[in-house]
């Protein structure tokens, strides 16, 4: 997450590799094999969680830096960025939880509830809180609605300030609740980026990702291509508005309002993974950096370790791009392929179990 202010450098977790109660959580966890459903819906919020920890030490860092101190960044470390103990995880989960414990306990997308659980996450003082975030939830908090203290956040940052990842780095859970209504996830995923991030390059830049994790979820061989479909053909249909975005009306639901998806978005991630040279992506904390590396990262790796390692190892925004490859892969293969070493280092690991499989198994209405 691409970070203006830090806040609180208190160590308000503790090391899980010394916790015997992560080993025994471990012992009992499912074993099923990636290709059980719901396991992939576990995959997917464990390897967010385990990006962001990974990556939280070496955030800003630069590959070169990465590699002089660590050679490959392969295990959970204390200190480095905001100096936490192992396993740590930020923002980018803490805001993902936020949104996934609303959604269970409402049984269904209350964008009301969710800025009111981001508030109440701000007023703790976290350690790591992005500018637009903490600008838009300061305005929540003094009586702004949520559309209106994202959007004047948005009107209010200039351009190189107002596209940044962090509404990409936490709407993954949605993906797993509305895994099967497309036009479901990407209304709630458009609006639970509006709440601190109202650029139409990060509203659809969720719903491109969240359609990308649903398709993993179920199997597709090429989930983004399905993703960039969905939007352009299947539940939308292109409009000539004369503009430098491209307008689209709903034809698959009569409630679906007109949408407007950047060209550039699209232009970003048509070509991912197999027209990218890898050599030219980018680390940096703008969204479409973000979305284009982490892609590439999780749809190409071999496993959840390989994809949330070589993303990290990127440096710049390590927590975020970690946690989005980390979510793709997980979607992909599942918890089998997370290493144990890791996942007995996060302490929220039994809420985000118990967290996937709730979103999973359950209903829920979108109105």
């Amino acid at each position: 997450m691409q970070t203006e202010a830090v806040f609180g450098l208190e160590n308000r977790h503790t090391d899980g590799r010394n916790n015997p109660r992560n080993h025994a959580k471990l012992m009992n966890r499912d074993s099923s094999p990636p290709s059980n459903l719901r396991d992939r819906a576990e995959g997917l919020m464990l390897g967010l969680a385990c990006g962001d920890a990974l990556g939280r030490p070496v955030e800003f860092r630069t590959p070169a830096g990465i590699e002089r101190e660590h050679d490959r960044l392969t295990e959970m470390i204390g200190d480095g960025t905001h100096n936490q103990p192992a396993g740590t995880i930020t923002d980018d989960t803490e805001m993902a939880l936020c949104i996934a414990r609303s959604v269970r306990e409402r049984g269904t997308f209350d964008p009301v509830d969710i800025a009111d659980r981001f508030v109440a996450w701000y007023e703790s003082s976290p350690f790591d809180i992005g500018g637009m975030t903490r600008r838009a939830l300061s305005r929540i908090r003094e009586g702004e609605s949520w559309e209106q203290a994202g959007r004047n956040t948005w009107e209010a940052s200039s351009e190189g300030s107002n596209a940044g990842n962090g509404s990409v780095m936490r709407c993954a859970p949605l993906a797993i609740a509305y895994a099967d209504s497309p036009d479901a996830l990407i209304r709630t995923s458009v609006d639970s980026s509006r709440i601190t991030h109202a650029d139409p390059r990060c509203t659809y830049g969720c719903a491109i990702l969240n359609l990308t994790i649903a398709a993993a979820i179920r199997g597709s061989d090429a989930p983004l291509a399905e993703a960039l479909a969905v939007l352009s053909d299947d539940v939308v249909k292109p409009v000539d508005n004369g503009h430098d975005e491209v307008a689209f009306e709903a034809t698959g639901s009569a409630t679906t309002p007109e949408r407007e998806v950047p060209k550039e978005l699209f232009e970003a991630l048509r070509g991912v993974p197999d027209e990218i040279d890898e050599s030219t992506l980018s680390n940096s904390g703008y969204v479409l950096d973000t979305l284009q590396t982490a892609l590439y990262d999780g749809l190409t790796a071999a496993s959840v370790e390989k994809a949330i390692v070589r993303a990290v190892n990127r440096g710049g925004d390590a927590d975020t791009i970690g946690s989005v490859a980390g979510a793709v892969a997980g979607a992909r293969f599942g918890t089998a392929s997370i290493p144990d070493r890791w996942l007995v280092e996060i302490d929220a690991f039994d809420e985000l179990v118990s967290l996937s499989r709730s979103l999973w198994t359950r209903t829920y209405q979108f109105d």
